[in-house]
């Protein structure tokens, strides 16, 4: 064995909802949207590209206080009796997905996409040209599809 790889995760069935957390969801789009985006994209030729984001729970920032106690096996001489508060989500968390979403949501908005009003996890950016980028969002994968290959390896 080479290197050791460990994850931490929080205990889910440990938070109370309203007390540890307000709201959890799950970012899915609908089975016929992603089917209807893969058939436009046979038919019109575009390239397809679908992307697992592995970190993505990692990556969304805590809006309320959350604190976890110490893994096993970590100790520091004289914090024995203290718990760790967390700065961003952990995997686990209740809340992890809706802050991963929030940031995404944030980055397409920022960067001029626009949500789709019946389908929140579809975000569509068109230029004056007529060139197009959609992109899908299903939990923490991405399915983008575009008609030109400059926007779609920009956006890569």
């Amino acid at each position: 064995m080479e290197r050791y790889k460990a994850r931490l995760v929080v205990k889910d069935y440990s938070q109370k909802h309203e007390i540890d957390y307000d709201e959890g969801f799950s970012i899915v789009t609908r089975l016929e949207i992603i089917r209807l985006i893969i058939s436009n994209t046979a038919q019109y030729r575009w390239r397809i590209y679908q992307k697992d984001i592995n970190s993505a729970f990692l990556n969304g920032f805590l809006e309320e206080e959350v604190y976890i106690e110490k893994p096993m096996g970590y100790e520091v001489k004289g914090y024995e009796d203290k718990v760790l508060k967390l700065n961003k989500a952990l995997c686990g968390l209740k809340q992890a997905l809706r802050n991963w979403y929030s940031r995404i949501d944030g980055y397409f908005l920022e960067n001029r996409f626009v949500k789709r009003r019946h389908e929140y996890a579809i975000y569509v950016k068109i230029k004056e040209s007529g060139d197009t980028v959609i992109v899908c969002l299903y939990v923490n994968d991405l399915i983008v599809t575009a008609n030109n290959p400059k926007m779609f390896e920009d956006f890569k």
